[in-house]
């Protein structure tokens, strides 16, 4: 959008197939579904995709095939890789949570001596956070923090009873923010498109186009302008590389239903495929992966650490059998309050942040039949409060991806093979966490307050980033502040893989920011002849 809006043409290359709101089932429930959403051949074909809370019966189309599309791992080392190949991608089916980064994030080597600094600061961020922010929609509710930077909002959403207790009490006792997430879905009618319903399942669609999905908004309004070619069923392989002037030329893909070998020209290739395709698309360009010549390519992979937390029942309130309140698609959201003032505490460094909710829920376990059991859930009604953890992973050298080259997938491109582990500091980070969770849920009146879960496999929070780090010295990273190659002056890496550190925040908001400021100074360059 930001690219043929200032008057550049652009082919948009796309893996998979493009969706219609025929496609989308979020009102569909699972008793109309043929296995009743519990669809026993998911695993066969998507053994990986199938552990996602968001793959299910009526959209595991939307996911990849395990078997067409693998990765290995190294033994002993799990990593789970989520990817949708459909126009769109996974800005169908992810969380929506959006939170902006501040230079607490960006510059965090400065503050602790850990890693490297982000060659960009929030003050060069922020106009294209705003840029985005008023263009997507995103509802909140503005705290005044500098570990979160407010966005520009839509109203926020309603909290619960329990929420609204844990706020005023986390406040009061710990001086700790609860606020409502901030969420790329609308509240009230916005640029042409309808506020949310609270139907529940964004997962599986939204034909009301409440929520931020690429294909219904910044790629509508770019088809708009007459500037973009679609190419759907696109399998990218590698950029073509001009031999004579060592410039990117275009970008090979193979057809997905024929096979065929295609290939697209351009002046300039921009890589946004998602963190870990990106790079294995440049890993495969050339020997030793193109804009290389640092090293760097494919190090650094990070992810967030999440997967426990705390949990507890809020007896002051009542819950009554009901039908209870609409769906909203929302949580809470706890900012960071670790290590914001000091480096370092209880021995890591880098902090995390809460996503949770309440609300009342019954226990349809509960004995009898008919009416006794009617009565019996009735009457076993109870209010919960649960808080999860998002922790920063720091960048290290050590996990990082290659080339599997015994390895290709169904059109014959050779594959990945991910290396990542947990290090100590996110595992401490982790464990004081959920120990601070109980504190707040506590400390908020909480009952049966317990620990939960355990640390996530890296990749499952689905948030990879890093792998072709940004920075200013050519010799230690792959692009610059503008997301350009230092080796290939015409390719652009703007998804997550050209992050240098992760913060604690959902990434995604950032990644939209990142791409805009890339493609207005990719239009800024062409005017005076740079590219």
């Amino acid at each position: 959008m930001e690219l043929v809006e200032a008057g550049l043409k652009v082919c948009v290359l796309e893996a998979g197939k493009k969706l219609t709101p025929a496609d989308f089932t979020e009102h569909v429930e699972s008793w109309q579904l043929k296995y009743r959403g519990q669809d026993p051949h998911k695993m066969k074909r998507r053994p990986i995709q199938g552990l996602c809370y968001a793959c299910r019966e009526s959209n595991q189309s939307w996911f990849v095939d395990d078997i067409d599309n693998p990765y290995t791992t190294e033994a002993g080392k799990p990593f789970h890789w989520i990817r949708c190949r459909v126009l769109g991608g996974r800005s169908l089916t992810w969380g929506r949570q959006s939170y902006r980064m501040g230079d607490l994030d960006l510059k965090a080597a400065s503050r602790d001596g850990y890693g490297d600094d982000w060659p960009v600061s929030y003050a060069d961020l922020a106009p294209y956070y705003e840029r985005v922010e008023k263009f997507i929609g995103i509802s909140g509710q503005a705290e005044g923090l500098e570990q979160l930077p407010d966005s520009v909002f839509l109203p926020p959403m309603e909290m619960t009873c329990g929420e609204r207790i844990l706020r005023d009490q986390a406040k009061k006792k710990l001086g700790r923010t609860v606020t409502i997430g901030r969420v790329a879905i609308i509240t009230r009618p916005h640029n042409g498109r309808q506020p949310c319903h609270y139907c529940g399942p964004c997962e599986q669609g939204c034909i009301t186009n409440s929520y931020y999905a690429s294909p219904r908004t910044t790629l509508a309004a770019a088809e708009k302008t007459g500037r973009v070619t679609v190419r759907t069923d696109a399998v990218a392989s590698h950029v073509v590389v001009d031999r004579g002037t060592g410039k990117a030329g275009g970008v090979a893909y193979i057809d997905r239903m024929s096979r065929a070998a295609r290939e697209v020209r351009g002046k300039i290739v921009v890589l946004c495929a998602s963190t870990l395709e990106s790079t294995r698309i440049l890993l495969n360009s050339a020997p030793g992966g193109l804009c290389n010549s640092s090293g760097a390519l494919g190090h650094y992979l990070m992810d967030h650490i999440y997967g426990g937390g705390a949990a507890g029942e809020m007896p002051m309130l009542e819950a009554r059998a009901w039908s209870g309140p609409p769906r909203r698609p929302n949580g809470i959201y706890v900012p960071r309050f670790r290590n914001v003032k000091e480096k370092t505490s209880n021995g890591f460094i880098r902090g995390y942040g809460y996503q949770g909710g309440s609300s009342p829920g019954f226990n349809m376990a509960a004995p009898g039949f008919g009416a006794s059991f009617k009565e019996a859930v009735r009457k076993d009604g109870r209010w919960t409060i649960n808080l999860g953890l998002w922790g920063e992973c720091l960048a290290r050298q050590e996990n990082y991806v290659e080339i599997d080259r015994d390895t290709v997938d169904a059109w014959g491109i050779p594959a990945l093979k991910v290396h990542m582990e947990w290090s100590d500091n996110e595992k401490k980070l982790f464990e004081d966490g959920r120990q601070e969770g109980a504190a707040m849920l506590e400390a908020a009146g909480a009952k049966n307050v317990r620990i939960t879960g355990g640390y996530s496999v890296p990749g499952f929070c689905i948030h990879e980033i890093g792998t072709a780090r940004m920075g200013n010295d050519p010799k230690s990273s792959v692009v610059n502040g503008f997301c350009r190659a230092h080796d290939v002056k015409n390719v652009l890496v703007t998804d997550g893989a050209c992050w240098v550190s992760s913060g604690c925040q959902n990434p995604t908001l950032t990644m939209l920011a990142i791409t805009a400021r890339a493609c207005a100074n990719i239009a800024a360059e062409m005017k005076k002849g740079n590219v």
